[in-house]
């Protein structure tokens, strides 16, 4: 006996066929850009962590202490890093004990040395790249862990520049933006949800909510610029100004998965604690509050890691300048760690190139620990009704 499929029914099989395919091939996509993507950052951005060095004599004496260059011998001075050359004099004045000493160290050496030992385009002259053949024969150069891309801040001088000034802004802005906005935005969120009527003016509210968190960053750039700088005084550059706005730029996000997670709790928990005479306000502190609060946590972590990794606002505001030193407090010119990718990621010099890489894994891995946070914390504490 032979079944009779009906041709409509053929087509439906076959319409699903081909849409599985289709979802096969999106993700299969996808997984093969993010290999691609992680796999180009960390062959790019792993050299970043060796740095040329080179063993020299440095010669502390009144004539090196006035002129730098001279603190080595003649024929190294184009191979070794003036940026750790014009320390020396400020060395001298901390140790005193050292003038008119000679002593054997490892030195930076030039970005240019560093991109011709690690076997990548350079501007290094042949002779002294015989030079440097010569001093690995005598193990005088070396590839070291390049500390200094942690310790350092931003330079004009590739071998020099670090991420420290840049990891020390981002810290403060994101404190600053948590402050504000987590408070504020549950707050707003637990009102709007649980003691506001339901009229025209809380409509107008939700909606207007909701618009804020669609709208292109780089309007709350504006916004406070307007407002936090020019009208309240804030230092522009500073941290003040850029968590502020990135606060006002988290608020909608956090204001809607505040309310999402309150909306998650069944009203028969508010019913049950109304019954025994509870009061709303008891009721949404004792118990909607603890079992929203998984929520309230991931939707607020997530708004952080976004802002985490924000460059147009904070442009607009001043902080994508020029910072080589760590701002001491939130009133100091400072940067953030993707401020500083943009303004390597411009510049001419290659050696920029493997640090633009590594600073931006760094920036993932913290993007990454959040959101597995964020996760963590839902699947740990979610409670199914």
């Amino acid at each position: 006996m032979s079944l009779h499929i009906n041709p409509q029914m053929k087509r439906r099989y076959a319409a699903e066929k081909r849409f599985k395919a289709y979802a096969i091939t999106a993700l299969t996509l996808a997984g093969a850009f993010l290999i691609f993507f992680f796999a180009d950052m960390i062959s790019k951005g792993f050299p970043a962590l060796q740095q040329a060095e080179i063993l020299v004599d440095v010669h502390y004496n009144d004539t090196s202490k006035q002129n730098y260059k001279k603190a080595v011998d003649k024929p190294l001075r184009r191979i070794v890093s003036r940026g750790y050359l014009r320390t020396l004099p400020l060395y001298m004045e901390d140790h005193p004990e050292l003038m008119g000493t000679n002593e054997s160290r490892w030195v930076l050496a030039t970005a240019d040395v560093d991109q011709y030992l690690k076997g990548k385009p350079h501007r290094l002259k042949s002779k002294y790249q015989k030079q440097i053949d010569e001093l690995l024969k005598a193990e005088k150069v070396r590839l070291a862990f390049n500390t200094g891309f942690f310790t350092r801040g931003d330079s004009k001088m590739a071998e020099l520049a670090g991420i420290r000034s840049a990891v020390i802004g981002s810290i403060y802005v994101l404190f600053l933006t948590m402050i504000f906005a987590l408070p504020i935005g549950v707050m707003t969120a637990v009102y709007l949800e649980e003691f506001a009527p339901d009229n025209r003016l809380t409509q107008v509210i939700e909606v207007n909510i909701n618009n804020l968190a669609a709208i292109p960053s780089i309007l709350f750039g504006l916004l406070g610029l307007a407002i936090f700088i020019n009208f309240f005084g804030a230092p522009r550059s500073s941290a003040l100004a850029g968590g502020l706005t990135l606060a006002l730029m988290t608020l909608p996000i956090v204001i809607i998965t505040t309310r999402a997670a309150l909306q998650a709790v069944p009203d028969s928990i508010r019913e049950a604690a109304f019954g025994l005479g509870a009061s709303r306000w008891q009721t949404v502190w004792h118990h909607v509050l603890p079992l929203a609060m998984p929520g309230i946590l991931t939707g607020s972590i997530i708004g952080l890691a976004q802002a985490m990794g924000e460059t147009a606002p904070l442009l607009i505001v001043g902080m994508m300048a020029y910072v080589p030193d760590a701002p001491g407090n939130i009133l100091e010119a400072a940067t953030v760690l993707p401020a500083q990718i943009y303004t390597w990621a411009g510049e001419s010099i290659r050696a920029y190139e493997e640090r633009t890489a590594a600073a931006i894994l760094v920036l993932l891995s913290v993007l990454l620990s959040l959101n597995t946070m964020a996760v963590y914390l839902r699947k740990h504490f979610e409670k199914r009704w």
